[in-house]
């Protein structure tokens, strides 16, 4: 069958030359003039041809769309008055290629056949991915590490809810993951609440649904994550932040298997497997009357503490390395390798953010890095500062005290606004938080003063 290609351009002569060039080719060619009718048009395009600006929108923000709705079709930007910005726009949107007016005709057939050769190449990589059970990568191979994925595996065998306890940004989700791939529940579906970021209001809602018109805005009826996970896994990321309205009815929901939704009257039955998370100290929290004895206990049956990135450093090389492989595959960068000095400050470095502050970091040095090693000097200067000090019978004292300043110039950056300090340095802003009070900082202070 032809491959095909929809090309969207207001232009007809570009069009009709475009046209006669690829079905001569041999491929099957769709044309479309305006943003609309590209959108209808591109699920069935297996390359799309896209020109910048259109009298009714842009491209760009087109093939933006595209992504979100999950069109993976690559995408070849063409335009007749193009510029870097443009291009650099284009490539972050996700586009493959940018090519400029007028087109050859030996240009465009290459990049097509290219195009279509790497889609090709993601899609077998993808179904391999499936075939093996990998999924997102857990990498390291450090004793802690292996214990948790050891404890992680032993747990997936039964039904029994987990507790995943554990810093911002070590790998929780990625764990859970795992957890329902090696579990009876494998062949269901893994879905993902994150408790934090749903209002309290609109919990509800979210995790048992909803009926047409049980509240205002609820024009159809809707089935929450719940209903959604029947048969397979729900995670529930920072269960900590549950407020106690919503910790009751979670807590009756895993007393009894069934719920209403939102407005109904029907009792609905699942099947379920729950595995929580939480960077919160919840022993504590129970302790305090800030969440529930009994929704503790249900959800802690077993209970895995994942490892702070601090605590593992040699897993630190194989990680970069699985991060800037990813990084340039995403972005149709060519392959880069890391200079072995780089890991000698990175093993150094406190990594506060943990395996999410590392991913920023090596993504980073790789923008930044024209060349296809990165070297030293690519690092960031809070992390050279904080990976370059002594020995590391004082390593301790020296991450302390790198981690301190490095937090206090973000902070003095953002004037003390915790939650942009916190999305800069990669962590989640109740980890800053408790950072902020354990390092004892307050405004005032200065970096480099103790």
């Amino acid at each position: 069958m032809s491959k095909r290609i929809l090309i969207l351009d207001d232009e007809p002569n570009i069009c009709r030359s475009l046209q006669m060039i690829l079905e001569h080719d041999g491929y099957a060619v769709t044309i479309a003039r305006t943003i609309e009718e590209g959108r209808l048009l591109a699920a069935r395009a297996d390359v799309l041809l896209l020109d910048v600006r259109l009298p009714d929108g842009s491209g760009i923000d087109l093939l933006r769309q595209l992504r979100e709705q999950e069109n993976s079709a690559p995408a070849i930007m063409i335009s007749g008055h193009g510029t870097i910005a443009d291009a650099i726009e284009a490539t972050r949107a996700g586009a493959y290629d940018f090519i400029e007016k007028p087109l050859a005709r030996d240009k465009v057939l290459v990049t097509i056949k290219n195009a279509l050769d790497h889609s090709t190449l993601r899609r077998e990589n993808q179904q391999l991915r499936e075939m093996v059970g990998a999924g997102p990568r857990m990498i390291g191979s450090s004793p802690v590490f292996l214990k948790v994925v050891e404890q992680a595996t032993l747990a997936a065998r039964s039904d029994a809810r987990v507790l995943l306890m554990g810093e911002s940004g070590t790998g929780k989700e990625l764990l859970a993951a795992h957890i329902h791939r090696e579990s009876p529940f494998a062949a269901g579906p893994f879905v993902k609440v994150n408790c934090a970021a749903i209002p309290s209001e609109l919990l509800e809602s979210e995790l048992f649904g909803h009926e047409k018109g049980a509240f205002t805005g609820a024009v159809s009826m809707r089935r929450g994550k719940f209903e959604l996970a029947d048969g397979g896994t729900i995670f529930l990321d920072e269960v900590g932040d549950l407020h106690a309205g919503s910790q009751a009815k979670l807590l009756r929901v895993l007393q009894e298997g069934e719920f209403q939704r939102v407005g109904g009257e029907q009792t609905i039955r699942v099947s379920v497997r729950v595995i929580s998370a939480t960077n919160r100290n919840l022993q504590e929290f129970v302790a305090q009357q800030k969440f529930r004895e009994d929704l503790y206990y249900r959800l802690c049956v077993v209970p895995v503490r994942v490892p702070a990135l601090r605590e593992r450093p040699q897993d630190i090389a194989p990680m970069a390395a699985y991060f800037l492989n990813d990084f340039c595959t995403r972005n149709n960068f060519h392959p880069k390798q890391i200079d072995p000095d780089v890991f000698r400050v990175l093993d150094n470095y406190s990594w506060p953010g943990n395996a999410r502050e590392l991913r920023n970091v090596i993504e980073r040095m790789a923008i930044l890095n024209s060349g296809e090693v990165l070297t030293p000097d690519t690092i960031p200067v809070e992390i050279r500062i904080g990976g370059e000090t002594g020995p590391r019978s004082n390593l301790r004292e020296a991450r302390d005290s790198a981690e301190r300043d490095h937090i206090l110039r973000v902070l003095d950056d953002t004037n003390w606004n915790v939650s942009g300090a916190a999305r800069t340095l990669g962590m989640e802003r109740t980890n800053l938080h408790k950072r902020i009070r354990a390092l004892g900082l307050h405004r005032g202070m200065r970096a480099g003063v103790s």
